[in-house]
């Protein structure tokens, strides 16, 4: 398994220290995954405005901009799944989006009633929410990779004065590196590239060895047949001041199992389960 492992990765040195991580704080926090899909419209001001109301600690929410450069906030890179309109966000204006029901697709009793279509539900821009909640902090993936957000991204993240608050994400290397290279003061999470190496050097105890491009894991709880959150995984990141944070996870049951393995973050779609397990977790110890 780690026979791909080149010798200039099992040769590199772990940094000697590490500035406090703020997202490192010694208890599971409750990151609404796209606001709370599981109870309100996906991305949408409504789902972040709610989940704020619940208490959630950190908002997640993915990116794209329109066809006239505008950051929107959206799951999907098209409208067809979640509003009543049909189309690629990249190939629309921003009065396109924004003219799209995004209430209309969220049944929360398997398609027999759509409580919030019809209901002036719109498409969120990056600039609104960063407006919206100016304290609270946000982890943000950047859906799209070509033509590049990274300095539009940067600039609306440095104008609301929000850098400090941030874990910025993405599955695409070159939209990672162009990121970084534009806003160096914004932490990072890391792509999948860059976190197999840890993973895989945690199950010998070497993680240590590996480069270390991000302050922040995003995880599934597994990747095909790899257990990815371990405990010996949660410990060396820990050791070197990275923030485990675990995707998507709804029942109740294994949030339980890794809050007590000591895990940062759990992305959740049901936030409202989360909280009531983490208040069951903190009234036992």
């Amino acid at each position: 398994m780690l026979a791909g492992l080149s010798t200039a990765l099992l040769g590199a040195c772990a940094p000697a220290a590490h500035p406090t991580n703020p997202f490192v704080q010694g208890r599971t926090l409750n990151i609404a995954h796209q606001g709370g899909e599981g109870l309100w419209p996906s991305n949408t001001l409504l789902a972040y405005r709610n989940a704020a109301a619940l208490g959630v600690d950190i908002l997640d929410t993915d990116m794209h901009a329109t066809r006239d450069g505008v950051l929107v906030l959206s799951h999907d890179e098209t409208l067809d799944r979640l509003t009543d309109t049909r189309g690629r966000i990249a190939d629309m204006t921003l009065a396109q989006v924004l003219a799209a029901d995004a209430g209309y697709g969220l049944s929360l009793d398997g398609g027999a009633t759509f409580p919030f279509r019809g209901q002036g539900v719109r498409v969120a821009q990056l600039s609104e929410v960063l407006a919206a909640f100016p304290n609270m902090p946000l982890t943000i993936e950047i859906k799209q990779a070509a033509p590049s957000l990274a300095a539009p991204f940067c600039k609306a993240l440095r104008d609301a004065g929000a850098t400090g608050r941030v874990i910025v994400a993405s599955f695409s290397d070159t939209a990672m590196n162009e990121f970084r290279a534009a806003c160096p003061e914004v932490m990072t999470s890391m792509t999948e590239k860059e976190l197999r190496p840890l993973v895989l050097l945690s199950k010998v105890g070497l993680s240590r060895l590996a480069p270390l491009p991000g302050r922040a894991a995003q995880v599934p709880v597994r990747s095909g047949n790899i257990e990815v959150v371990t405990p010996a995984f949660v410990r060396a990141m820990h050791a070197r001041g990275v923030a485990v944070q675990v995707w998507t996870v709804n029942d109740p049951a294994e949030m339980r199992r890794l809050s007590r393995m000591g895990v940062d973050g759990i992305l959740t779609d049901r936030p409202d389960l989360l909280k009531t397990v983490l208040a069951e977790e903190a009234g036992q110890r």
